[in-house]
This record gives structure tokens, C-alpha cells and sequence, in this order.
């Protein structure tokens, strides 16, 4: 850990910046269809304001998603020590800008602790709750749980283990190595112990059109209509997306294909997808609202999501989501999946009903 300190007064200027490793171990690896991950590598920062006020952000690199990495994250964040203190929190948009500029950018994870912290810091020296900072719509949302790779018979168990919890919507990793036919059994293994329960289906961007085509077929053949197609296709085949979409008549998101607002507008004005996968880890909070906007504007739905966080990062995104409504689509339950909890606080579960009215000032997550 290290911070630098500075002797300026202003009660919103930034005393000093501290950044660590954050390894949270799983109870099983988390595997998507690039990679599995055992333990959480994730990052802590500490922004402390002249006065004393201190917030928290986190970030979570996932190697198997995006490439990104703790050490890619830690060397960002540990530059901007350099810098940012005596700068005024208050223009934390400014700061976000300029954190992008100097090499940020290449790394979301980093990009969205720091505005994190930043933000937390703010909001829980003015007592405001982060969820009300952002709008204030709403303060409650429902979130799926997911069933990552493996076999039919793991998928199985867990399907039965969340809907134990009172969790409705199951989320279900596919595109693996095995192919469209293990995760079609899959699938039919989840429905068969969950038939009511929506599904989600979430490729990561690793199927072809010609493996979608195939498992698309054996769903209807099977009378299993999705409730939403997550990104099955590369980031880039705008048109598959579409044509996924047009062929199957079930709803497509886009996640991988949308890490700015630009990204977003593409998705529009390609009619590529009905939805979009708003995570802060990809790009940070300032984009992440740029993205919200051109989503609105373009009639595009709303999801929020994350990578493996714990309970700090997916309380900001509760609160994010939350604050500003409409978002249909929830996927905020990493924190299910650690085998250690190092904070205190966060949004309360109910089933699957998050709420975060409970919350007075900023994210309301600490360290233990």
C-alpha cells in the first residue's frame, strides 16, 4: 500500500490516494466460456479528502473476459498518485478524463475504482447516498444468478440452489469448448428443475453464427424461449446480432459490443440489439452514464452487470441502476459466489430483491 499526501485546505481536495491488491478467493472457479477463475483478483483504492472524508472504490480486472489484468490495474491506479492529490474531487468528471488520458483507458477496471473511490468520497462527506446522487428513482432491483460452465449435471444443482434462494431469473454461461449440443443439454437440464425461471443466456462473445443457429434450433425444438440472448456473437458482427435477433424473435443484448457511448450508438443505428449490458468495470461511471443516455435516446434497454466483485463494486452498480431506473435486466451477484466478505455494509438480498434505501451516504461499503 502507498498514499501521498498534500498540505492543501480545501475540504474537497484530495489529501491522499492509497491502492492494494484485493484477492478474494471463490467457492468454485467462476468459468465463462474463455476462462475459469479461482480466486478474485480484484483492487482496492482509498481516496482521502482534506477533511477527512474517505471513499472506496474497487476494480475488477476478469482476464477471461476482456483481457484485463490486477497487475494492468494496480500500475494505472499507483500512477495516478503522482497527481491527483491536491486536485478537487468535486470535478471528479475532470479527473476521470484525465485518469482516461494517461493511460486509464487501456484498463476500465482501473479507470472505474478510481471514480468510484472518488465519488464514495463526495457523496459520504455531503451524506448523500449514492443511489439518490444518481437520481434517486428507485432503490430496489432484481437480480438473476448465474450457472456457469461445466456439466449438465453441475447445472442442475446449482439451478436448484438458486431457485432455494428465492432468486426467479437464472442466468446461464454457454459457449464453451464442448460446443452447442453440451450446452443445449445443459439448458434443458436447468428447465427441467426451474421451468418457470426466465433464462438468460450468456455467450461472452464466443459462439459462430453457425453454433448460435444450431443451439437456437434445439431450443425451440425443445419449447424453450429465452428471456434474453447475452452477447453470443464476436463483439464486432454487429449483423449477426441483428440477423440472431430477427431469425429467433427473442430478445438480444449486447455487452462485449458496448464499452462506450459511441459503441452504443452503433448498436442503434445497426438495430444489432434490443438491449444493452451497462457494466462500470468496463469503461468506468462517467461512460457508463454516457452509454445510459444514448441508450434512452435510441429506445434501447437497459442491464446492469459486472465482473467478479465483490460487494463494494456491485452496491455502486446497484445504486447506479437503481438511482437512475429503468433498467430491466439485472446480473449483480457476484458476491454469492466469494468465499470471504473483507467489507462491511452494502445492499441487503432478499430472494432476489436488492435493495440499497437502507444506505445514508455514499456506496455504504467499508473495510472490515
Amino acid at each position: 500500500m502507498g498514499g501521498v499526501t498534500t498540505g492543501r485546505f480545501s475540504p474537497t481536495h484530495i489529501r491522499s490516494i492509497e491502492v492494494e491488491p484485493l484477492d478474494i478467493p471463490l467457492l468454485a472457479p467462476f468459468g465463462i466460456s474463455r476462462g475459469a477463475q479461482a480466486v478474485a483478483h480484484n483492487v482496492l483504492v482509498t481516496i482521502e479528502l482534506a477533511d477527512g472524508a474517505r471513499g472506496y472504490g474497487e476494480g475488477a480486472p476478469f482476464q477471461a473476459y476482456n483481457g484485463e489484468t490486477q497487475s494492468a490495474a494496480l500500475a494505472a491506479l499507483r500512477e495516478a498518485r503522482a497527481w491527483l492529490p491536491g486536485r478537487a474531487a468535486s470535478d471528479w468528471r475532470s479527473l476521470a478524463e484525465e485518469f482516461r488520458k494517461r493511460g486509464g483507458a487501456a484498463c476500465g477496471a482501473a479507470q472505474c475504482a478510481m471514480e468510484m473511490a472518488l465519488l464514495d468520497a463526495l457523496t459520504r462527506r455531503e451524506g448523500v447516498p449514492l443511489w439518490k446522487f444518481f437520481g434517486g428513482a428507485g432503490a430496489e432491483l432484481e437480480t438473476d444468478m448465474t450457472v456457469t460452465t461445466g456439466s449438465p449435471q453441475e447445472a442442475t444443482t446449482a439451478a436448484r440452489a438458486i431457485a432455494a434462494r428465492g432468486i426467479r431469473t437464472i442466468k446461464v454461461k454457454i459457449g464453451g469448448p464442448a460446443g452447442p449440443a453440451h450446452d443445449l443439454a445443459r439448458i434443458v437440464a436447468i428447465h427441467e428443475v426451474a421451468p418457470d425461471a426466465p433464462l438468460i443466456l450468456d455467450g461472452n462473445a464466443a459462439l459462430s453464427r453457425a453454433e448460435a443457429r444450431e443451439l437456437a434450433r434445439g431450443l425451440k425444438d425443445r419449447g424453450i424461449a429465452p428471456a434474453l440472448l447475452e452477447q453470443w456473437l464476436a463483439k464486432g458482427d454487429l449483423d449477426g446480432l441483428r440477423a440472431l435477433g430477427e431469425e429467433t424473435g427473442w430478445l438480444v443484448a449486447a455487452d462485449e459490443s458496448v464499452c462506450s457511448a459511441r459503441d452504443a450508438q452503433l448498436i442503434a443505428e445497426k438495430r444489432a440489439a434490443h438491449v444493452v449490458n451497462i457494466k462500470l468495470m468496463k469503461a468506468g461511471i462517467a461512460v457508463a452514464l454516457d452509454i445510459v443516455r444514448v441508450a434512452r435516446e435510441a429506445g434501447l434497454g437497459l442491464m446492469i452487470g459486472g465482473n467478479l466483485e465483490s460487494i463494494l463494486a456491485m452496491t455502486t452498480s446497484a445504486c447506479f441502476a437503481a438511482g437512475l431506473g429503468g433498467f430491466r435486466f439485472a446480473d449483480l451477484d457476484t458476491p454469492l459466489f466469494l468465499a470471504e466478505n473483507p467489507f462491511e455494509g452494502g445492499y441487503t438480498l432478499d430472494g432476489g430483491r436488492i435493495s440499497v434505501a437502507h444506505i445514508t451516504a455514499g456506496h455504504g461499503v467499508t473495510p472490515r
